[in-house]
């Protein structure tokens, strides 16, 4: 049995143990635990204080999540920026160096180049004066203190060892930066201009304005998931004087390089540095400047625009202007209690680390996308919609992101719908995976249409009055599937050959459109279940000829199902396939954890050969969320299904930290066999979630990975774009989630539930498994699934009855597929 409480990070993602974050951490959140346990309350509970912003911040194998502060969707995350892998900045191994702290990053996201990282600043010690300052970021890396490093929401610290505390709180563009210097010590401090992680700076200015001790930058960056060629503009407004209580000494401006070039200019206060052409790492550049008077506490205020540097210096006149520190700490944490507190749990029978995971699940789940709105550049200058950056990827989130946000926040949800439908209206198809601003690499096709379907198969009602049209939205939908652009890697479908073969075909002749023809089994597979949300939206809209023929195209993932194809005893999988038809065949192990080759590629390398993105034919043959009754017909049967489910987790095919394996734990529920979803489900999370910097399993993709937690926490599991929550097994007594719009509040209550279940494999006698689940005093049609529109949406009460039997079936209708008449009619 694997303890939750103790369970081991070593079996999470790496072995190591690492002396950060602070222990204080742990010991603070252990605290306010066992105090709201011991208060016995179940209301006027800070949920802030549940949160841990450390887990996932492992990133030699797995795991980049940014602990910086941020508001709820916030477009700033202040951390510290370090050497090494480190795609969200900051880093837990202690082994790395800091190089400074910066207001931009993304939380969870892969990119091998990290993302932002614009505008660091680095406090130094200077002795022998402003010439001898360690500007460059080689020079200037700094090991911290053991045991140091500190966050919660709306808070990020750290201290150097050289004795240097840098702390920082934020508004939604902009923050203050608290730095903390040995007594009898000159602050100095180095402001890059031309330095970001990706190291992608493409030309910028500099000021500094020495009389009104501003500095403000801007400069052109690239993108970190993205072409090359793009770029994005940025700009940061730093006052520096803290509301006349500060007083420069020297300032001045540097520049160098890792080749010996180390230039600063005393008194010097523009720099106008263009792009490199030639190639190779951009010069390093900023600003160098120093405080009279020795004093220990530094105040820097940021302000930060996507548009102008007028705009940013108004951002922090706005959002922080003569506030403290304290005051602007104090308004984030509020501001994150109200997003926490839309879901509460009976924090007094549940155990510590499921209080713990939860809470950082959910603050995780509000991190992004960053709300960049009335900060717009390219062809969104200007625009009269909500605007969100780093939609980081579609492809990652679609499946548990939004169908959380439709359980408690529709308005943020509608917010973020407006902005992918405005992508369409300036750009043709709907983003997929906007980065730094930019459009970033497709995965699997137009994982917007899930997203966009989901929000209105479940709001139209409510629709117009949170400000979302919905034939724009329908129109949306019908571009991504039947207009294929010029050029796909960044938009849209290869949807023409899609269309003519019923399948996206391998080695086709694509005389119209550009794009890397690799994974055409996923892709296939992708686009039919986007087909299937564009189906939904059809019938909501009574457009009945769409209706079926967007419902046909759904069914063609069944066009690269080889029949023939075997692979440990199992017949028949998902294969990528030739214009005339017949099947190329790869490896079914191939890219799986099983996969033995010395070398493979498995993303979006042109030489990825597998047909499938990021997965494995193994992986990607349970993929019909739609269609799963059908989909085990295809395998033989239930029992041919369900063992050949078994042998998928217990033979070391499942990858908890890939989204394609996200269902497959609830697979069980479609051959009627419940009872060993739930056993799965905890097999999943015990084995590969914890409370460690190494507590997750995979990257946390913009809070996919951090939703999937919270479903299998509360005992359920969504099927995108349909207004379907498949029933598993909640890890706590009670939970309570609220949805303001609504003006609903929906509690399900566990009767016999025991922290016993909390645990794998559950032990005998121990309740865990469904007997039978009543809606507001009803019974439920079966114990498997129930409608968002008969629970969460009219509020009231749930109740999961448990027990020991395991033999339990659902006791009615398994949850719906397609072609098996499910999901045909408009709620």
């Amino acid at each position: 049995m694997v303890g939750w409480l103790l369970a081991s990070a070593a079996a999470v993602c790496i072995g190591t143990t690492y002396a950060q974050p602070s222990p204080e951490v742990q010991a603070r959140i252990s605290a306010a635990i066992a105090a709201a346990q011991a208060s016995n309350r179940i209301t006027d509970i800070d949920y802030t204080a549940f949160v841990n912003p450390f887990i996932g911040t492992v990133v030699e194998q797995c795991l980049p999540c940014s602990p910086g502060a941020s508001v709820p969707f916030g477009m700033v995350k202040f951390t510290a920026d370090f050497t090494g892998y480190a795609p969200a900045g900051y880093i837990s191994d202690p082994s790395q160096k800091a190089r400074g702290i910066s207001p931009l990053h993304d939380s969870g996201t892969g990119s091998s180049l990290g993302t932002y990282g614009n505008f660091e600043v680095m406090p130094l010690l200077c002795p022998s004066g402003f010439d001898t300052c360690t500007t460059t970021l080689a020079a200037r890396e700094r090991y911290r203190k053991n045991d140091s490093d500190d966050a919660y929401p709306g808070y990020f610290s750290l201290t150097l060892d050289n004795d240097i505390k840098m702390e920082a709180t934020s508004t939604r563009r902009a923050g203050i930066e608290r730095f903390t210097f040995p007594a009898g010590s000159k602050p100095y401090f180095v402001l890059d201009l031309a330095n970001d992680l990706p190291a992608s700076f493409a030309g910028g200015t500099l000021d500094i304005d020495p009389e009104n001790g501003r500095i403000t930058i801007g400069g052109h960056y690239g993108s970190s998931f993205g072409p090359g060629s793009y770029h994005y503009q940025a700009f940061a407004c730093y006052d520096l004087l803290n509301s006349g209580t500060q007083k420069l000494s020297e300032y001045g401006i540097w520049t160098g390089d890792t080749y010996g070039l180390d230039a600063k200019g005393l008194g010097q206060t523009h720099l106008n540095l263009s792009q490199n052409l030639i190639g190779g790492t951009p010069y390093q550049s900023g600003a160098l400047f120093s405080y009279e008077g020795n004093p220990e506490e530094v105040i820097l205020r940021v302000g930060i625009s996507f548009v102008s540097t007028d705009q940013a210096c108004a951002n922090a006149e706005e959002e922080i202007g003569t506030s403290s520190f304290e005051e602007i700490q104090k308004a984030s944490k509020a501001l994150w209690q109200e997003k926490l507190s839309k879901i509460e749990i009976d924090v007094v029978n549940t155990p510590p680390n499921v209080t713990e995971m939860l809470y950082s699940s959910l603050y995780r789940a509000s991190l992004t996308p960053n709300n960049a709105t009335l900060e717009t550049q390219g062809a969104f200058a200007n625009t009269t919609s909500f605007y969100f950056d780093s939609l980081y990827c579609s492809w990652d989130t679609f499946r548990t992101v939004y169908p959380l946000m439709t359980l408690h926040s529709p308005v943020e949800f509608a917010q973020i719908v407006d902005n992918y439908i405005d992508g369409w209206r300036k750009l043709g198809w709907m983003p997929e995976c906007r980065a730094n601003n930019l459009p970033g690499w497709t995965q699997g096709g137009s994982s917007a249409d899930s997203i966009v379907a989901q929000f209105a198969v479940n709001y139209h009602s409510e629709a117009q009055a949170l400000g979302v049209n919905l034939d724009d939205l329908y129109a949306a939908l019908v571009a991504d599937g039947q207009v294929n652009p010029p050029e796909w890697n960044t938009m849209g479908r290869q949807v023409d050959v899609y269309k003519q073969f019923s399948y996206v075909p391998f080695a086709v002749l694509d005389t119209g459109s550009t794009g890397r023809q690799t994974r055409e089994g996923s892709r296939t597979l992708e686009y039919a279940f986007q087909d299937f949300g564009i189906r939904q939206v059809a019938q909501v809209l009574g457009k009945t000829d769409d209706v079926e023929y967007y419902g046909n195209r759904s069914y063609w993932y069944r066009n690269v199902w080889d029949a023939t194809v075997y692979s440990d005893g199992y017949q028949g999988f998902m294969q990528k396939r030739f214009p005339n038809g017949t099947f190329y065949n790869t490896d079914p192990i191939d890219c799986s954890p099983k996969d033995t080759r010395s070398s493979q590629e498995c993303s979006l390398q042109e030489d990825n050969q597998s047909g499938f993105y990021e997965s494995s034919s193994w992986e990607y043959s349970w993929y019909a969320p739609h269609d799963t009754g059908y989909l085990i017909e295809l395998m033989g049967g239930n029992t041919t299904f369900t063992n050949r489910l078994d042998h998928f987790f217990d033979g070391g095919y499942y990858q908890a930290g890939n989204e394609p394996s996200f269902q497959t734990p609830i697979g069980y529920h479609y051959a009627n066999q419940p009872w060993r979803s739930v056993d799965r489900v905890r097999d999943v999370v015990m084995n590969n979630f914890n409370i460690e910097t190494a507590g997750l399993p995979g990257n946390d993709d913009q809070a996919a990975m951090a939703t999937l937690l919270v479903f299998h926490l509360l005992g359920l599991y969504p099927v995108p774009s349909t207004a379907h929550y498949l029933i598993v097994s909640p890890f706590t007594p009670k939970y309570t989630i609220h949805n303001a719009y609504l003006n609903t509040s929906t509690t399900v209550t566990v009767t016999n539930y025991s922290a016993a279940s909390v645990a794998y494999p559950i032990p005998d006698g121990v309740p865990a498994y469904v007997k039978n689940v009543m809606i507001n005093g009803v019974p439920a049609k079966n114990r498997c699934y129930f409608s968002f529109y008969d629970t969460f949406k009219v509020g009231g009460e749930i109740e999961i009855v448990v027990t020991e039997d395991k033999t339990y079936d659902c006791g009615g209708h398994v949850p719906e597929s397609l072609s098996m008449g499910g999901f045909s009619r408009v709620r």
